[in-house]
């Protein structure tokens, strides 16, 4: 999924990505470490305009990236025909509804230029002709033992000769899913470090906060609404009792509750 990175995100990443620490950006840069640290934690109230321009020039980036006016770090006005884009790559990708974070961490791994490379070698048939004289060559040797020995096929020989020319499309097929795979894995892997997208360790963290909050004392019907509200990222013990009697009056129009089981509204009793 696409999500837009903070101020405070995008800061506190040029710094890891250099391995400074606060103290050490605070020297290079003239400002004061509480001031970063504020920056980095979104609590911009104060942020001057020298400050973003400081930090800019520091790190390299524009001041359009840092606040969150582009996700180019580098080149705000590249000229679109210096990408050697189709009018149609162009449309796809200014209206495309698909992850462009993703298609950018693609086509600049590192081993990306040598799956391009490999498919333009497949697409436009470098080798196609090399593969037929080949497969041609060991075609009429096969033939010809046949023919002047009366070779069975099953025969070592004629079998080795068979499975010795190569089908292009299965041979290219399985060289770009191995390089695209591994490309995709290792990019998977380091999404698992990016706090902005969703991987298995969130959901299990879910899991986590939704046993926990069964845990808690409290009635079954106070375990369901705490589950609830937990799910979403509300902590049930801030609420005022006010706010409390509002979830609990719209859960009870839900399938979740039903009238009657919290404490203060015990109406009925069982006999």
């Amino acid at each position: 999924m696409n999500i837009k990175l903070t101020l405070g995100e995008r800061l506190k990443d040029l710094r890891v990505e250099r391995n400074l620490k606060l103290e050490t950006l605070a020297e290079q840069t003239g400002l004061s470490k509480s001031a970063l640290s504020k920056y980095e934690s979104d609590d911009v109230t104060d942020l001057s305009i020298y400050a973003v321009t400081t930090l800019a020039e520091f790190y390299g980036v524009t001041t359009d990236y840092l606040l969150g006016v582009t996700e180019n770090k580098k080149r705000p006005d590249a000229v679109l025909s210096d990408l050697h884009l189709s009018d149609g790559a162009v449309d796809v990708l200014r209206n495309g509804k698909f992850n462009h974070r993703l298609l950018c961490e693609l086509i600049v791994h590192e081993n990306f230029q040598r799956f391009m490379t490999d498919l333009e070698i497949y697409v436009d048939g470098y080798v196609s002709a090399n593969i037929q004289n080949l497969n041609a060559g060991l075609e009429a040797t096969r033939q010809m033992l046949k023919k002047k020995y009366a070779a069975d096929e099953n025969d070592l020989y004629m079998s080795t000769l068979k499975l010795g020319q190569i089908d292009e499309d299965e041979y290219f097929g399985r060289v770009l899913y191995d390089e695209l795979v591994a490309i995709l894995k290792n990019i998977k892997t380091e999404h698992r470090k990016d706090k902005t997208t969703s991987d298995g360790a969130m959901v299990d963290n879910l899991m986590k906060e939704l046993e926990d909050a069964q845990k808690l004392e409290g009635s079954a019907d106070e375990k369901k609404i705490r589950t609830a509200l937990k799910a979403i990222g509300i902590n049930y013990d801030k609420l005022t009792e006010d706010e409390r009697k509002l979830i609990k009056k719209i859960l009870y129009k839900t399938a979740m509750l039903k009238p009657g089981t919290l404490a203060g509204n015990r109406g009925k009793h069982r006999r």
